[in-house]
């Protein structure tokens, strides 16, 4: 009977088990199994593959490995998401430092990362020294590594990367501040790898010779996937015709300064016929027609970069058909999204980013987006995943359409400008009330309005109705305190709470996080701070950190003071700035 015991876990055999959990990837089915019993908890921490740490101060390296001696990839993410938004002070922390050191540490295998294959740093400072060291001990081995909007390190580590990485397959460094020590990295890259499916450098400022791009995808067959910093369209011509793998291109640009004829200048451009996906950044409307032969097998189309009208934007999409995600800036206007609806049915994801004032068309009068654009949208695209939208005008009607129409929506974002001084119709409470009661998978939702664009009930509507969310994004909402804790009173599965611009106070945003049962980490700017703090104490609890970032802190001159709070099982962290205060767990 002990030995039956010891073989058997709610009746399934120990093997069993583990080929089971072989096929269980999401975190949080993982994370309920290891809760059953002993048993189920050691056989996922020997199983589990991947783990992304959502905060480095949230943990440790040498906790991690305890926990999961298997890990194969590895994510890790730090400064909070407002650091792109140049919203927290840029000496705040998020050194990669502490966990390069473990991971590269010649430790007993239980203790190591010994099988870690794939590498994924997130807003992190990584430094040439970092990176030398990581290499040392992984570089024979490393199949992936992302440095996803880092800094600290220059073109010296890229070097190294690609004379040392030789089975490398993923090396992404989109939108990471890179300084430039030469540019033999690419070169040194296209002669030594032969593996690399995917190679990004889109939005830094990196200098490359487009011979180098062409050696390299003549080198590496199963290149799918490659995102450049800005280099001229017609410089690459020969890169297409080496990529015969090419799936997704992303960069370059267009530039008819050498006094050519755009017509003239790109007659012979050429993309294979495997490309699906496209990121071309100053497209006008004289270099558009480059892509109208490959528009119908594209499934992935980005013009956020592009310099496009609204009617340009008209022209464009309803060659794309089978178009599955979408991004474009505000200038596509309610007219450009009557398009979209009517062509693009199968739309899986739709981004409307901010227009910049001076460019692309955006002050053409029709270049702007409203509650029109929004409905035909629900109307049209009824298979929508994920909805982020930039708005100039907004109603409940719209909203409730997306409720009504968009049954698949799992991450919604919408944020109402301040350009228009008058706003159909506020508050929002109806609509948003609809929408949350329509979209019943949400898991993600960012709400970004104006002071009065949503009431203390709007509020306890979000709560009462947002049972699966697990991120939220809340600004100028709500009228007092009542509403923050009608809010808090629902969410009951809420991670990740970050509030901007609301009327709430300290000790109301205390009780609130207390009430709250899921919450991991928040972030708040701008709040009716007391001068020391002290109401912050009613949300002490164990293993939660609560830092204090006083005004000023941040570029920003204007700006408001901060509370970043959030679960850790390793206490205060050792690298905080002198300025910010840190009440400690209890």
């Amino acid at each position: 009977m002990v030995e039956l015991r010891r073989m058997l876990s709610f009746g399934i055999p120990d093997v069993a088990l583990g080929l089971v959990l072989g096929f269980i990837d999401d975190p949080r089915d993982r994370a309920a199994i290891s809760l059953v019993c002993r048993a189920w908890h050691r056989a996922d921490a020997l199983s589990r593959q991947h783990v992304t740490i959502a905060m480095s101060y949230a943990t440790g390296p040498a906790r991690l490995a305890r926990r999961f001696p298997s890990l194969v990839s590895l994510k890790i993410k730090s400064k909070p998401r407002a650091a792109m938004f140049n919203l927290i002070p840029h000496d705040w922390g998020g050194a990669a430092a502490p966990w390069i050191a473990h991971i590269a540490a010649p430790t007993p295998p239980s203790f190591s990362f010994d099988l870690l294959r794939s590498l994924h740093l997130r807003r992190m400072v990584v430094t040439d020294s970092d990176l030398s060291l990581l290499l040392a001990a992984k570089a024979p081995i490393l199949l992936s590594l992302k440095l996803d909007r880092c800094d600290g390190f220059s073109t010296l580590s890229l070097s190294l990367i690609a004379s040392s990485c030789r089975r490398l397959e993923t090396l992404f460094l989109e939108d990471s501040a890179i300084e430039e020590k030469g540019t033999e990295w690419l070169h040194e890259l296209a002669v030594n790898n032969t593996t690399l499916v995917t190679l990004n450098f889109y939005l830094t400022e990196l200098s490359f010779s487009s011979a180098d791009l062409e050696l390299l995808a003549r080198n590496c067959r199963s290149l799918t996937t490659l995102k450049i910093s800005e280099r001229d369209i017609s410089d690459l011509v020969g890169l297409f015709h080496a990529a015969t793998a090419l799936q997704d291109f992303g960069g370059g640009s267009f530039d008819d300064e050498k006094g050519m004829a755009a017509n003239d200048k790109y007659n012979n451009f050429y993309f294979h016929p495997s490309l699906q996906s496209l990121s071309l950044m100053f497209m006008g409307t004289n270099e558009m027609h480059v892509i109208f032969p490959y528009a119908a097998t594209l499934k992935k189309l980005d013009l956020q970069y592009a310099l496009l009208s609204t009617e340009d934007h008209c022209q464009l999409i309803p060659r794309c058909p089978n178009l599955l995600v979408l991004a474009v800036r505000e200038v596509v206007g309610d007219r450009g999204l009557e398009v979209v609806a009517q062509t693009c049915r199968q739309l899986r994801r739709l981004r409307v980013e901010r227009g910049e004032d001076d460019q692309g068309g955006v002050e053409d009068e029709q270049g702007r987006v409203s509650q029109a654009g929004l409905i035909n949208i629900a109307h049209g695209c009824p298979d929508l995943e994920y909805l982020a939208v930039h708005v100039s005008d907004i109603t409940n009607a719209a909203l409730e359409s997306i409720g009504t129409y968009c049954k698949n929506l799992f991450d919604f974002r919408l944020v109402l400008l301040d350009r228009d001084e008058r706003i159909t119709e506020l508050p929002l409470d109806n609509g948003v009330r609809a929408l949350l009661r329509g979209c019943s998978n949400l898991g993600r939702f960012a709400l970004y309005l104006r002071p009065g664009g949503l009431s203390d009930t709007g509020l306890g509507y979000i709560g009462e109705h947002s049972k699966s969310i697990r991120y939220m994004l809340l600004g100028n909402v709500g009228e007092s305190d009542r509403g923050l804790m009608l809010f808090a009173g629902g969410c009951p599965n809420l991670q990740k709470l970050e509030l901007r611009s609301c009327c709430f106070s300290e000790r109301a945003l205390a009780l609130a996080v207390m009430r709250l049962p899921s919450l991991r980490y928040i972030w708040v700017q701008g709040y009716k701070a007391t001068p020391d703090g002290s109401d912050l104490s009613f949300m002490v609890r164990p293993f939660w950190n609560i830092e204090i970032i006083p005004p000023g802190s941040e570029p920003d001159s204007d700006s408001q003071a901060q509370i970043l709070a959030y679960y850790s099982l390793v206490g205060k962290r050792t690298d905080l700035p002198s300025y910010i205060r840190c009440i400690p767990p209890s």
